[in-house]
């Protein structure tokens, strides 16, 4: 984990409340796709988690929706201020467990962002990758070219069907081969991939407080007990995950 003050590259508006972030900095903690970063944002007590989108050598991209007060208060940041960090977090994805299947990398709104990474891996590791990626609108798409430029066939579902296929990524992912996956997204979503039976890995969005596994306010049931999302996850192996 490091602690430091990342410079904002660039800030803009992608899609419906959605914005990607480019911040400078040092990125040497960051090892696998899906982990997060947590940033402390003026006159707010918390730090406000969010996944990492992708990265290289000092620089990285976030994506992030501008819903509450913190993220609301990203939105209107100019490029050349800075932001207090905690840069590294969590597990994030083990793309090597996809060695020689099909994969899904399935993302659920903001959900979306770590699996451009995490193909970006796969991809790169020589694997065959679907995209699956699940908005409420069309107006809420968003990184749909980005993800066919790496190289990925991209299935897009929507929940009123203004684009791609009207419904569920579960859905989408009936309509494939892929014998493995990976997914990011809101807890129903990853109750439904569960219950495909389809072995793969899930990533818990949940509010933090600390962030890095001193406070226990984030958990998730598993077979062997409950476990902190940000300190254990955020990604748990789908064959060890319950859900009550």
């Amino acid at each position: 984990m490091t602690k430091a003050f990342y410079e904002i590259v660039s800030n803009k508006k992608i899609a419906l409340d959605t914005y990607e972030m480019v911040l400078s900095g040092d990125t040497s903690s960051l090892s696998n796709p899906g982990q997060f970063i947590n940033i402390a944002l003026e006159g707010l007590y918390l730090r406000r988690p969010i996944s990492v989108c992708h990265y290289e050598e000092g620089q990285m991209t976030i994506i992030y929706k501008a819903v509450g007060k913190g993220t609301k208060q990203m939105a209107k940041m100019a490029p050349g201020e800075k932001l207090d960090v905690l840069c590294g977090l969590g597990n994030g994805f083990d793309v090597s467990k996809a060695a020689g299947k099909k994969a899904a990398v399935i993302g659920g709104g903001v959900g979306v962002p770590p699996m451009y990474g995490t193909a970006r891996e796969l991809i790169k590791n020589g694997v065959e990758v679907t995209a699956i990626l699940g908005f409420g609108t069309k107006d809420m798409a968003f990184y749909i070219e980005e993800f066919k430029k790496l190289g990925a066939e991209v299935m897009v579902t929507t929940d009123d069907g203004t684009l791609g296929l009207k419904g569920f990524v579960t859905d989408a992912l009936k309509q494939t081969d892929c014998d493995y996956y990976f997914a990011c997204g809101p807890q129903p979503m990853l109750r439904s991939l569960h219950r495909t039976g389809i072995e793969g890995q899930l990533s818990f969005e949940e509010r933090m407080g600390c962030g890095f596994g001193a406070c226990m306010g984030c958990t998730c049931h598993t077979l062997v007990g409950t476990k902190r999302i940000c300190q254990d996850g955020p990604v748990f192996p789908s064959s060890e995950v319950t859900f009550e």
